[in-house]
């Protein structure tokens, strides 16, 4: 079968609710993947930041096929030998008390939204039903009918009505916006360190900071979504180290399996997750053996290769290089780490054709809310690849 057989097959047989580009994939290796019929390409999209580690990192991949020989599977109503492991390991890498396992980022989400609203009955007083939780502007959080509810892109919205009532909107890098929207219901403020989704949007500097002030004075939870940006790719531990910022709760995923399993993760101290009781929340598939092996084995390779120092060395690279490019499509190159969006001028044409053009030439990204180019390839890039990658961009972006 060739390129045109595979997407005719899945134009017939899988719902359209994707858009990829024509490219169909066979295998993988560090940052390199090549398609059905041999080509290679550099990977500059990193599933959306789950591969951190590189395609088939072998270390992730020993530790998968072995746990899978030994036991995949028990669900919790068992206790397995990997859980307490990974539980333990995460939480002593990244200062909190307590995790919760969980499989998608999406449910990673909706367990911190559960966890804020029966914290805030139970520990900050609020009357029965009345919880609200605080969210951003162009945020993404997943795609339940509980999220999307929140979200401010219409497309999301539009057909999946109605939704859960308890959330509002502020602007995203408004602080001000922020402490105005709190009332005294209000358990907690979610909010991403930088919109990936939203076009790689950084906010302004210290907006964390005074976030956490806001949260700290008015008794509201911190949650920061970091399932994108955090686990180095920012080049730092989590994003919101840029800012020496500590949330009460945080969202992880993507990057914590190395792409090859569906692992998340929701970190807290224990007076918050300690508010779940048998029962309370759940997943058949959360916290299972091999889920907690490859886990565990994604972390050790983050931190014994080195990957969240070089993701900030080589992003201070590739930005720069970037923003040299002298290009009348390019409005402006902002990013941290190795997640860097371009965003293009509106005459430019929309971000997908360029996109197009670097898969003929070699190099996969994808675009995102039109205008923007997002590049973030695997954390284990050199700068002589960035090289190869810069020429083939640079072509792109001067073309007419």
């Amino acid at each position: 079968m060739n390129t045109q057989d595979y997407i005719a097959l899945e134009n017939q047989y899988n719902a359209h609710n994707y858009k990829p580009l024509d490219v169909v994939l066979e295998r993988g290796e560090g940052i390199w993947v090549w398609d059905v019929e041999g080509n290679r390409y550099l990977d500059f999209l990193s599933a959306y930041s789950a591969v951190n580690q590189g395609h088939s990192h072998p270390r992730i991949l020993k530790a998968m096929m072995e746990q899978a020989a030994r036991l995949p599977l028990t669900s919790r109503a068992f206790r397995n030998d990997q859980l307490p492991l990974l539980a333990q390991e995460l939480c002593e890498l990244t200062g909190y008390e307590m995790m919760l396992p969980m499989n998608s980022g999406a449910e990673a989400v909706e367990t911190a939204l559960k966890a804020a609203r029966k914290w805030g009955y139970e520990v900050k007083g609020v009357a029965a039903g009345q919880a609200e939780i605080i969210a951003c502007e162009g945020n993404f959080h997943g795609r339940t009918i509980s999220i999307i509810g929140f979200s401010t892109e219409a497309q999301y919205r539009n057909g999946f009505g109605p939704f859960t009532p308890g959330f509002k909107t502020v602007a995203y890098g408004d602080a001000d916006a922020l402490e105005a929207a709190i009332t005294p219901n209000t358990v907690a403020f979610m909010v991403e360190p930088i919109q990936g989704e939203g076009g790689v949007v950084i906010p302004p500097d210290g907006y964390l900071k005074r976030v956490r002030e806001i949260c700290d004075r008015n008794q509201v939870l911190l949650i920061l979504d970091e399932i994108q940006t955090g686990l180095g790719r920012t080049g730092q531990l989590m994003a919101a180290d840029w800012e020496q910022v500590r949330p009460d709760m945080v969202t992880i995923g993507k990057a914590l399996s190395g792409g090859f399993y569906p692992v998340s993760a929701v970190l807290s101290n224990r007076e918050i997750l300690g508010v779940f009781k048998p029962g309370d929340h759940g997943s058949t598939f959360g916290g299972n053996p091999l889920a907690s092996a490859i886990a565990r084995e994604a972390l050790k390779v983050l931190v014994d290769e080195g990957l969240i120092t070089n993701a900030r060395e080589m992003g201070a690279y590739l930005k720069g290089r970037l923003e040299r490019i002298e290009s009348d499509h390019i409005n402006e190159v902002r990013g941290r780490g190795l997640l860097i969006g371009v965003e293009l001028k509106p005459q430019a044409g929309g971000a997908r054709r360029f996109a197009e053009a670097l898969k003929q030439e070699g190099l996969l990204c994808k675009e995102t809310h039109q205008h923007v180019l997002r590049f973030a390839p695997p954390l284990v890039i050199t700068r002589a690849d960035i090289d190869w990658a810069l020429e083939r961009i640079e072509q792109v972006l001067l073309m007419a």
